[in-house]
């Protein structure tokens, strides 16, 4: 790995088992960054892959002057992936997205004039009027995801209409004051990531994205909306009892 100075924005990916997908997504996350002259390091954080993620990515990247793998020993879960990779981040600026890219990395237009404007997070919101859709989940997938968020606003965090949505932006040292106190290691670590986020005084900025759906889902329908259930009850009862620690 090449080392560089003055990295103004690190691209965090969780990828767990994604042997066929992640070579694509970081060819398209290399060419967009070289293309637009962005100094920036990748981070690839394997949650316990069993495949091979992290050999096709590392032969994809050979190239690029700042890629990083972050490896943890067992599957966690995307919270736990998340987090390991804000808390290394080195740039101005932290991108987190998903494997699959379903939001594409271009999107990240919209996001820096917001940061640039004094926002302290900038997150992709797919429930608003202008986002655009442009193949949607399963009807049933949809109605679940429609359901927790709504659940969300009603026990945890109003003012959020897709807390899920996997393309956030942070300033590096709001991302590393709220990834440091996040306690949440599965799919609804975003509510929490959140909701410390309003505790700690930042500022939120809610963003219509293009999203595209791919059915190689890691979230399993039902034991997942299971899982995340379970999570935000536990996020629910930390709200008003937690004292915030210092990072």
């Amino acid at each position: 790995m090449k080392m560089t100075s003055n990295i103004y924005l690190t691209v965090v990916l969780p990828a767990y088992n994604e042997e066929n997908r992640i070579g694509f997504s970081l060819f398209r996350i290399k060419d967009y960054l070289q293309t637009r002259h962005i100094s920036a390091e990748i981070i690839l954080v394997d949650d316990g892959s069993t495949d091979r993620t992290v050999e096709v990515a590392r032969e994809i990247m050979e190239d690029y002057p700042v890629f990083r793998v972050i490896t943890l020993p067992v599957n966690r879960g995307k919270g736990a992936a998340v987090r390991a990779g804000m808390l290394q981040a080195r740039g101005e600026l932290v991108l987190f997205t998903d494997a699959d890219l379903s939001t594409p990395i271009e999107e990240l237009e919209k996001f820096l004039p917001l940061v640039r404007e004094g926002y302290d997070a900038v997150i992709g919101c797919r429930a608003l009027p202008e986002s655009v859709i442009k193949q949607r989940q399963g009807w049933l997938r949809e109605r679940l995801g429609k359901c927790f968020n709504l659940l969300v606003r009603l026990l945890v965090l109003k003012g959020y209409r897709d807390t899920q949505c996997g393309f956030k932006l942070f300033r590096r040292e709001a991302a590393r004051e709220i990834f440091f106190r996040l306690e949440t290691e599965g799919f609804a670590f975003d509510v929490e990531a959140l909701l410390l986020a309003r505790k700690l005084g930042f500022r939120v900025a809610q963003v219509p994205v293009v999203w595209v759906n791919h059915p190689q889902s890691r979230v399993r329908l039902v034991r997942g909306s299971l899982q995340m259930l379970i999570e935000l009850l536990k996020i629910r009862r930390k709200k008003n009892g937690d004292t915030l620690s210092c990072p």
